[in-house]
């Protein structure tokens, strides 16, 4: 399988670090499939809470999603707190907060364990339309009289002490939210769980698990097997090749990142060191690095085949926003699969001994890390806070395994349209 962190700014900057290699029987109470924020913090999780822990990954730790997104911290969920709050009731609504917005379990992480990930506070939210700051304005309304949660309301005329761009009709910064480097945050999970007595293993493919309901199940790695009485899959946009009938519920989304040299003008560009995510559907999302790089992503592809020159597909997004670096140098360019679902909520949930969580649909460096954990306290007997995001509604893309996707695509298509025409 291609490398996608190949020309990754992350992955030229990243931490060191491979796994112990370990001599011994394969048996073990938790088997963790996928070595992604969501299966990292699961394990490291499930070992402090005493379980005897094998996480298993295909390539290497952080190769999907989590070793290669924007880097772009953002409470919540992609609802907002008041289409929850409509959908689901107050009570619902009140326990998602409570767990999307104000339970930071990457900030405490980071603390926790003396992660360096380059991680900077604020986020900014810019409106691609009047219409959108208007809704962007009632959300910050509604949080601060619901939750008691305070972001600012930032009107276009003050746009310039967060970005210097003129396309924006406004935004809302949040300083809970931030950025940082993904896969250093990534490899900081796999220090700490293999402190903790996790076992890695590299390289090998999980084939088929066999949950028999007992204390003692299979999963096949080609010429290995290895025992588990729990079995948590967290392999996001590939969940389908292990389990079909939860790959029904994701389509992958093609997106793509670049990051420019070192620039002179980089504090000029993003005066307050925000990360910033528009409001289009196919939304535009860039920040800067510790180096003073722009990290930019935009555009989005339905084809699984990358553009042949990723720096070229990215280059016009960056020139709409920011035509003072029209012709910056892009050092790297680099992107992959991102699994979303039918209605952008994450999909969570068990199945006898198998726990599961995946399609976070681009909104996943905050809650996929906080999906691991509820998964841990699930495992160890307290499921309250489990539930709570096991019960958002999901439903399978209609089409079957042939016509699933460019279904999919053709809805998609129809957003991304919307956007151009305003």
């Amino acid at each position: 399988m291609t490398d996608p962190l190949a020309n990754s700014y992350y992955a030229a900057t990243a931490h060191p670090w491979r796994p112990r290699a370990f001599d011994g029987d394969l048996e073990c109470d938790v088997a963790v499939i996928g070595g992604g924020f969501t299966g990292l913090s699961a394990a490291l999780a499930c070992a402090e809470r005493g379980f005897s822990v094998i996480l298993i990954e295909r390539e290497h730790i952080g190769f999907g999603a989590s070793g290669r997104n924007g880097g772009q911290l953002i409470p919540g969920l992609r609802w907002t707190a008041s289409e929850l709050e409509e959908a689901f009731g107050q009570d619902r609504a009140d326990a998602l907060f409570d767990l999307c917005w104000r339970d930071n379990r990457v900030k405490a992480r980071i603390a926790k364990h003396g992660i360096d990930c380059d991680l900077k506070g604020g986020h900014l939210e810019a409106a691609w339309t009047p219409k959108d700051f208007d809704a962007m304005q009632g959300e910050a309304e509604f949080l601060a009289a619901r939750f008691d949660y305070k972001s600012q309301v930032v009107a276009k005329d003050e746009m310039g002490t967060h970005i210097a761009s003129p396309l924006y009709h406004g935004g809302i910064f949040d300083p809970q939210g931030g950025h940082f480097h993904p896969l250093n945050y990534a490899i900081g999970l796999a220090q700490a769980a293999e402190a903790a007595g996790v076992r890695f293993i590299e390289g090998k493919k999980a084939d088929l698990i066999f949950d028999l309901g007992l204390d003692r199940n299979e999963l096949f790695l080609g010429d290995q097997t290895v025992w588990a009485e729990f079995f948590i899959d967290a392999t996001d946009a590939w969940i389908g090749q292990l389990e079909p009938q939860l790959g029904r519920y994701t389509v992958p989304i093609m997106n793509y990142n670049i990051a420019t040299a070192p620039l002179a003008n980089a504090d000029a560009l993003l005066p307050s060191d925000a990360a910033v995510a528009d409001s289009r559907f196919v939304l535009n999302y860039f920040r800067l690095s510790a180096d003073k790089r722009l990290i930019f992503g935009g555009g989005e592809r339905y084809s699984q085949t990358p553009p042949r020159d990723i720096a070229a597909f990215v280059r016009p997004f960056v020139a709409q926003v920011f035509p003072q670096i029209a012709d910056a140098k892009i050092d790297f360019g680099w992107g992959g699969a991102v699994a979303v679902t039918m209605n952008r909520l994450p999909h969570i949930g068990r199945d006898g001994n198998i726990f599961y969580a995946h399609g976070f649909s681009g909104h996943g460096a905050l809650v996929t890390t906080l999906a691991g954990e509820l998964i841990a306290e699930a495992m160890a007997g307290t499921a309250e806070r489990f539930d709570v995001l096991a019960g958002l509604p999901s439903q399978p893309f209609p089409g079957g395994p042939w016509f699933r996707r460019p279904l999919a695509t053709l809805g998609l298509l129809w957003y991304a349209l919307r956007d151009r025409l305003g």
